[in-house]
């Protein structure tokens, strides 16, 4: 329960931490990209107080209280956004009451004239700097240079800016740390670099045994990878070969073992020898990992305690969903199609394949990819600025090279043999896709996830799945395996095997 327990305590940290860096008047050693991050969390938190403000009807602090008051309580965000709302809350009033929005001033209609930029050392542009974020935006004129000077006078004076940043993160820290009962010296509370360590090595946050795979859900925990049937045996792990047949334990996890007592031959023998086990492993990113946002979390007039019921565990995934994802789901598709993901089919076809499943995805935050395009693109951290262009030069040239990219692998694949495994390609026809749903009576707009306009959703994850899972039954069926007969007699003995 320890592990568990630091577990719990590591998103508000995080949450502290994000404000010690917010709070700071230069960003020190973090990287460009995790600036961007914080500009877009900016303006999306400040574009969200906006707009519960106007669909209520009521006054700003009033709409930061709502705002809070949807999260829920699980990993003290609620606490945490009540914090944040105390600390901060009087200056952005201040700068609401001056019109100081997130596109500073939209009543003036120079919006589309503003050009978010990190001070990157480019060209020289007006800056907006306070204690809770540092931007530079592109003055076009001598109005905005004036709007800009006025939000810097409106927060000059903030009670905030007289803490100290580690004075004020200590004492913040401290009264959560009374509130959260960590004992003396919040030696329960969680190591934010060991936190950050387990994402950027896509390793679990809790894994007692350090066999890289983990009992806890999050934090690339089970939902990423088979979840661990015995995380203090580092010799237990799913998908490794069974020891000693599983005679008196279960060592690859898959829920099966013991010793058959009518016979006295071991159970994982007896239904696995020879069935031609198989595991899926994904290198990928957000795509593979079913990067989604909600809409309901950034449209103010459908936000409501509901919406926010799985933040805690969205936060913790890095906002992915790889247990809803097309290849290593092992949860049941949301969605009103039937198609399941490539791991549930390995697991139906035999079920010593029983939590084999590893998804090593990685968002593109630590290769410059957010969320919401336009804004992305503004900032300069967009992962397609190429394809995502109003260019339509660059659009071609970005496919061409594409292309050739494609057919390059293509003839590797065809024409180069390797000792220790196969490979094979396949096109990613999202064309043939989209006709498919269009025949399902779906429209086209249906298949991207609506709130960042550019990754594939859920629907068309699972098409995919199936569309690669007919191919390689036509094609190179050997891959997944045989069927196994003994399929019945497993599910009859062991059941769900322990689940996932």
């Amino acid at each position: 329960m320890k592990s568990h327990r630091k577990i719990l305590m590591a998103l508000p940290l995080l949450f502290l931490l994000t404000l010690h860096t917010l709070a700071s008047s230069g960003y020190g050693n973090w990287s460009d990209t995790r600036h961007s991050s914080a500009c877009i969390g900016c303006v999306l938190v400040v574009s969200m107080i906006e707009q519960l403000t106007q669909v209520h009807n009521s006054t700003v602090q009033i709409s930061m209280e709502r705002l809070c008051s949807y999260l829920p309580e699980k990993l003290f965000l609620k606490t945490t956004c009540y914090l944040v709302v105390h600390i901060f809350g009087p200056d952005i009033v201040k700068l609401f009451r001056a019109d100081m929005n997130a596109d500073v001033s939209h009543k003036t209609g120079k919006c589309r004239n503003i050009k978010i930029k990190l001070d990157f050392g480019r060209a020289k542009s007006y800056m907006l700097e306070n204690s809770h974020y540092r931007l530079q935006w592109n003055a076009d004129n001598e109005a905005w240079t004036l709007t800009l000077e006025k939000a810097r006078q409106i927060v000059k004076k903030s009670p905030a800016l007289f803490y100290s940043t580690d004075r004020m993160l200590s004492s913040n820290w401290l009264s959560l740390s009374q509130v959260f009962d960590l004992g003396p010296g919040g030696h329960s509370a969680p190591d934010e670099k060991e936190a950050e360590r387990a994402t950027q090595n896509s390793v679990p946050f809790s894994d007692a045994d350090s066999d890289k795979y983990s009992d806890f859900p999050t934090l690339r925990g089970f939902h990423w990878r088979g979840r661990d049937c015995n995380d203090s045996n580092k010799m237990a792990y799913p998908g490794r070969r069974p020891d000693n047949w599983d005679s008196y334990q279960d060592s690859n996890c898959n829920g099966i073992w013991g010793v058959d007592p009518k016979d006295g031959i071991p159970y994982e023998k007896k239904f696995c020898e020879g069935s031609q086990p198989r595991g899926v492993i994904l290198l990928g990113d957000s795509a593979g990992a079913h990067f989604h946002i909600p809409p309901d979390w950034i449209t103010a007039s459908q936000m409501s305690l509901k919406s926010f019921f799985n933040l805690p565990i969205a936060l913790t995934n890095e906002l992915d969903w790889p247990q809803l994802s097309g290849t290593t789901g092992f949860l049941y598709s949301t969605s009103r199609i039937k198609e399941n993901s490539i791991y549930l089919r390995l697991r139906k076809r035999n079920r010593c394949n029983h939590r084999d499943y590893q998804n090593i995805s990685k968002n593109g935050y630590s290769g410059k990819e957010a969320t919401i395009p336009d804004l992305k693109e503004l900032i300069k951290v967009s992962p397609c600025r190429s394809w995502m262009s109003s260019n339509k030069t660059l659009r071609t040239l970005t496919s061409e090279r594409a292309e050739q990219l494609s057919k390059t692998l293509k003839k590797i694949a065809t024409s180069q043999k390797f000792k220790n495994f196969d490979l094979f390609y396949l096109d990613f026809d999202f064309q043939e896709i989209t006709e498919e749903w269009q025949k399902k009576g779906g429209q086209p707009w249906q298949l991207i996830e609506p709130v960042d306009g550019f990754h594939p959703n859920e629907v068309v994850s699972q098409l995919l799945a199936d569309r690669f899972w007919k191919k390689m039954q036509h094609q190179w069926p050997h891959v997944l395996g045989k069927e196994n007969p003994f399929n019945p007699q497993i599910e009859e003995v062991f059941g769900d095997q322990g689940g996932h």
